[in-house]
């Protein structure tokens, strides 16, 4: 059901419903822990049932949820390629919606057997998921990542703490508040979902909370992750920051190209999937420009080598054609800009992916079997793609459901992270009284 505004309505400067006070309370972590353990208890059904209201009463409350979003809003610049990630609107609420309901109907993970046997004096033993228990999430301006790690956490059987950022903070506080309803209103803990102020001192408190938060997840730029990575004493999963390369190869089909090129590069630039380096074959230089000049209509500034400076001179539009300098590689732009490199093979094109990549999401444009099989094997990605736009790695679009974010490394999860890869799992033991000797 809508949430009644105060007398006097919300205010342009006062938002009564959404204020959340800076001093949280010095028991969150206790609090915390404590709903992860009551979530055992909890049925699948009800968990299911919270999500479909959840997803009601975010449709109920579009108007508060913008109100808040608008707030946030009003402190950035419309030109920070940030905007469109901190921007929420009735279609991406009602997509959220959408999502909701998707994870609602998903199988739960949690209590799936991965191995069982009996052993030859008796003992019957199972490996068996079980959730983690209390995930924090560090993120930046993204409020919809406040829904997407509720819903996947409580259908995993999982608290969760939320870090979000300064930017968004009036977003993530309205949404909290609107989860934690529902949760009061099954009679569930609100300690589920805690959301942490926006300052500092908050993300150091969240990084060594050890014995109460079970694992962090940092979703953000390579610095954040970086930062969390190097500082916490809690384990980490990376995720997030994308340094996206499309290798044209010289067996590669132009038309392809042109288009996995344009779809990575500019569907959302502000997003980790998207393209920042085109790795072009030398002999493929004549078709540069047919493979790029799309990306003018989106007013794309592209930095390139020599070679390929010297193809697109005249051609490309030459406020968008800047020379590339090594600055220029190595560099997840989040903005509508994109480095061009030119190679003489395919062995120095994976020597220039292997020395700039972030190992989240990488493609080969080519025909030859050969070249792709090679490029298969020596790409280190958590995503390898041929003839495919980077902006696939995405968990609903891998057929998951949903994600939390895209792992970039290599141990428990990589790529996609869904709802199996927010579980652990414990050895369940079981017999007639045995004793070792």
């Amino acid at each position: 059901m809508p949430i009644a505004p105060p007398s006097g309505g919300w205010g342009a400067d006062y938002l009564n419903f959404i204020m959340i006070s800076e001093t949280i309370s010095q028991n969150w972590k206790q609090n915390s822990l404590a709903a992860s353990r009551s979530l055992n208890l909890v049925s699948d059904e009800m968990i299911n049932q919270i999500l479909l209201s959840l997803a009601d009463e975010l449709l109920e409350n579009v108007d508060l949820i913008l109100t808040a979003n608008s707030r946030d809003l009003q402190l950035m610049e419309l030109s920070n390629p940030m905007y469109d990630r901190l921007l929420l609107t009735k279609d991406r609420l009602q997509s959220i919606a959408g999502d909701l309901r998707n994870v609602a109907s998903l199988t739960s993970p949690v209590g799936k057997v991965l191995e069982e046997k009996v052993l030859p004096n008796g003992m019957q033993i199972s490996k068996r998921t079980v959730p983690f228990g209390v995930v924090g999430i560090i993120y930046e301006a993204r409020p919809n990542v406040s829904f997407d790690v509720f819903s996947l956490c409580i259908k995993s059987g999982n608290a969760c703490v939320l870090k979000g950022g300064t930017d968004a903070h009036n977003s993530n506080a309205a949404i909290v508040d609107l989860i934690q309803i529902v949760l009061s209103r099954f009679g569930l803990d609100k300690n589920i979902v805690t959301l942490l102020p926006a300052g500092r001192e908050a993300t150091a408190e969240l990084m060594n909370a050890v014995g109460y938060v079970d694992v962090i997840i940092p979703r953000g730029g390579k610095g954040l992750i970086e930062f969390v990575r190097d500082n916490s004493r809690i384990p980490v999963i990376e995720t997030g920051a994308g340094i996206c390369h499309t290798y044209f190869d010289e067996f590669g089909d132009v038309q392809k190209a042109a288009n996995i090129v344009y779809n990575a590069k500019t569907r959302r630039v502000s997003v980790c999937n998207a393209l920042d380096c085109l790795v072009v074959h030398a002999s493929r230089l004549t078709d540069l420009y047919e493979v790029c000049k799309k990306l003018a209509d989106k007013n794309v500034v592209i930095y390139a080598d020599e070679k390929a400076f010297g193809i697109l001179h005249g051609k490309y539009p030459e406020k968008l054609l800047e020379k590339a300098s090594s600055e220029s590689y190595g560099i997840e732009f989040l903005d509508y800009k994109m480095s061009v490199k030119t190679v003489s093979s395919i062995d120095e094109a994976i020597e220039h992916i292997s020395t700039y990549s972030s190992k989240h999401s990488e493609c080969i444009v080519s025909e030859d079997e050969q070249n792709i099989s090679l490029f298969d094997k020596m790409i280190d990605a958590a995503c390898v793609y041929t003839n495919v736009s980077t902006a696939f790695t995405d968990g609903a679009q891998f057929g998951l459901g949903a994600e939390i974010g895209i792992s970039t490394q290599k141990l428990h999860a990589r790529g996609p992270m869904a709802l199996a890869e927010l579980c652990s799992y414990k050895w369940i033991v079981k017999g007639e009284g045995q004793v070792r000797s």
